[in-house]
């Protein structure tokens, strides 16, 4: 075998193999041999056949069989002799198979580039401040006070104000034609909440139970409706209860009843020490997303492609999967945000090739030891039961996606290690 290689760019080459005639003879000898064994020919017994009337019937089969059989076996052979790492499949050109002459084809692939040295040490950063405000605790109580208020109809009656929650009739229609599946009864809605449209809600702002108004607003050209797509909608709306919100008091009987605090005091130091420990994680974040930003700027190394594509996907799935959660109708992402999406995919895959390479050159293994505590981390991040999550993890993939995580942790701890760390 013989292989020439031409590097196009520090992330793709391209191969011209040729592979000798004794071995094209060779290998088309046994492939003829092993159809023959099988070969149903009209008058010939199983495996009695000549080769020319084998070649008839079977030959552009056997021969594309070879050429696979072939490039399947010589390239990466071909890689390996080269000391390369291939990131994509290969795209193949292939000559025509000739019994007893070479046969050669041409391969082209994306390959990890060559990364001679990674500058890590001394990076600069600032680590954001992680202190906790006393109106962050407020809001805390607020979000408590919320979540255990009742609802109840004013004394007096009134019209809705921001904040009252509504029921209402809703009736949908457009060119003046009525859009039964779009319209809906007893909606329950809080005003001002931005749970409909804002044109909604100023159409109930002021209305008293009993009257009927009406809003309009233009609906977007790829609306999920078909038959509101571009559209000028019109909402017919009845108001038939108005509820207001009733807050309990913040004593030490409303700490006992959402977490069995003994005091007013108690819950706020409870709420205090998760809003430091919250601050402290997310300043520790962002300070890692800077290094990593920091790391990314001062090593421009090429990336494949391939490997761009293949993180775009996987945050597009996300963002996707997401806005589904969210009980959004999302099939695709806009142009802008995909551009954004691509943008930060470099980002990441060249930040990932760094890591490695740090990893290697500061020889950081991965043991059991490690994959037990990864797994401890996540069963208090994710509430899973440990033994659950072992389960889960023998997954090869899952497995290696967990390795991945501990290894981009401990290079992060050795970049910050070596860095020059300002506080906000």
């Amino acid at each position: 075998m013989q292989v020439t290689l031409q590097t196009l760019s520090p992330v793709l080459v391209e191969f011209d193999v040729e592979v000798t005639a004794d071995r094209v003879k060779s290998e088309l000898d046994k492939a003829y041999v092993q159809v023959a064994r099988s070969a149903r020919v009209p008058g010939f017994r199983p495996g009695k056949a000549p080769r020319k009337v084998l070649s008839h019937y079977y030959g552009a089969r056997i021969q594309a069989d070879v050429v696979q059989r072939l490039v399947d076996e010589t390239f990466p052979k071909a890689v390996t002799d080269h000391q390369l790492q291939p990131v994509s499949q290969p795209a193949i050109e292939t000559k025509k198979l000739v019994e007893n002459e070479p046969f050669s084809y041409r391969a082209r692939v994306e390959i990890l580039p060559k990364i001679e040295s990674v500058e890590y040490e001394g990076l600069t950063a600032t680590r954001p401040k992680s202190e906790v405000a006393e109106a962050a605790i407020d809001e805390e109580i607020d979000g408590l006070r919320r979540a255990h208020s009742t609802l109840q109809a004013p004394g007096t009656p009134r019209p809705a104000q921001a904040g009252d929650v509504t029921v209402i009739d809703l009736a949908v229609e457009a060119d003046g034609e009525p859009i039964e599946d779009a319209s809906t009864t007893d909606l329950s809605v809080e005003v001002g909440a931005g749970q409909l449209l804002p044109e909604i809600d100023a159409a109930i702002l002021g209305k008293s139970v009993g009257e009927t108004t009406r809003a309009e607003a233009a609906m977007p050209a790829q609306h999920p409706h078909p038959k509101l797509r571009g559209k000028t909608a019109v909402f017919n709306l009845t108001i038939k209860e108005i509820k207001e919100r009733v807050l309990p008091n913040v004593d030490d009987e409303f700490a006992k009843d959402v977490g069995d605090f003994e005091t007013v005091a108690k819950l706020r130091e409870d709420l205090r020490a998760k809003l430091e420990k919250q601050a402290k994680e997310s300043a520790e974040n962002q300070l890692a997303e800077l290094l990593v930003a920091e790391l990314v700027k001062k090593n421009p190394i090429p990336v494949p492609p391939s490997l761009v594509q293949q993180q775009m996907r996987i945050t597009e799935q996300e963002i996707l999967t997401r806005a589904r959660s969210y009980g959004q109708k999302a099939t695709a992402v806009g142009d802008d945000l995909r551009r954004q999406i691509e943008q930060d995919s470099e980002v990441k895959v060249r930040a990932g090739l760094l890591m490695a390479e740090i990893a290697k050159k500061e020889s950081i293994q991965i043991g059991q030891a490690e994959l037990d505590e990864g797994l401890k981390d996540l069963a208090e991040q994710t509430g899973k039961n440990v033994a659950k999550l072992r389960a889960e993890y023998r997954d090869q993939k899952k497995r290696e996606m967990l390795v991945g995580m501990i290894l981009e942790s401990k290079v992060l701890d050795i970049i910050q290690a070596k860095a020059q760390i300002q506080e906000a």
